[in-house]
């Protein structure tokens, strides 16, 4: 189903017993957007755009409304973003983004996590280099050509639209999420994305495909979004059984 399938990003929302994690993370996030960007979603699209988000993934109101709530107050906790990059099984490597309100203590769970499970954790674009920093958008459609013409008549930077199984995916660059998704939204009306977002999209894929390999990459996954802080876990491997 196109590139944005092949990484896990957003597969701690269909795991059982992670609906806590799930919401904590989202609060996290909603509550530093609407710190940053004003606490009007009217006015802060980015925030517009991740309480959708929030509700898509059946975030409770409450917890969407405690995160603006604080965040109106000015005070509470002062949340920074770590990143950290390594190696897992077959070398298939992988980028971990944090919110943390202590480096310190999530360098440590994260760290912790790769070595527990044999995996390598290396420095400060150590595989960042060998990943797009896109935005992904995934809706049903299979007109590619009528797409990209589209979003280039609307002056977009596009890296590249792909049809799969009935399903079109874009890219583009980071920078240009807003622009890109208000042109598919004026090109093709309310549609509903199956993806959405920003993401680390892998230039290449690794394939894991021996049984101790694919049980210790998933052992290294579960521990990653076992930690707090840790938002998002992009990876390039092909787990092929």
């Amino acid at each position: 189903m196109g590139r944005a399938f092949q990484n896990r990003k957003e597969s701690m929302a269909k795991t059982a017993g992670m609906k806590t994690r799930l919401y904590s993370r989202y609060g996290k996030e909603i509550y530093i957007c609407a710190k940053n960007g004003g606490v009007e979603p009217d006015g802060n699209i980015a925030l517009k755009h991740l309480i959708t988000r929030a509700k898509k993934d059946q975030v409770p109101a409450h917890v969407i409304e405690k995160a603006i709530d604080k965040a109106k107050g000015g005070g509470g906790e002062d949340y920074e973003g770590a990143r950290y990059e390594g190696f897992g099984p077959n070398n298939c490597m992988l980028i971990v983004d944090c919110l943390t309100d202590n480096v310190k203590r999530t360098y440590t769970e994260v760290r912790q996590a790769f070595v527990k499970n044999d995996a390598k954790l290396g420095g400060p674009g150590t595989v960042a280099h060998m990943f797009d920093h896109s935005a992904v958008f995934v809706f049903e459609g299979d007109d590619d050509e009528a797409i990209l013409e589209a979003l280039m008549m609307a002056d977009v930077d596009v890296t590249d639209v792909e049809v799969e199984d009935g399903l079109t995916s874009v890219y583009a660059p980071h920078t240009e999420y807003n622009k890109t998704r208000t042109a598919l939204l004026d090109t093709l009306g309310e549609i509903e994305f199956k993806v959405d977002n920003i993401s680390w999209v892998p230039q290449t894929m690794t394939e894991v495909s021996d049984a101790e390999q694919i049980e210790q990459f998933d052992k290294l996954i579960a521990a990653l979004e076992d930690c707090d802080d840790v938002q998002n876990v992009y990876h390039n491997a092909e787990v092929v059984e």
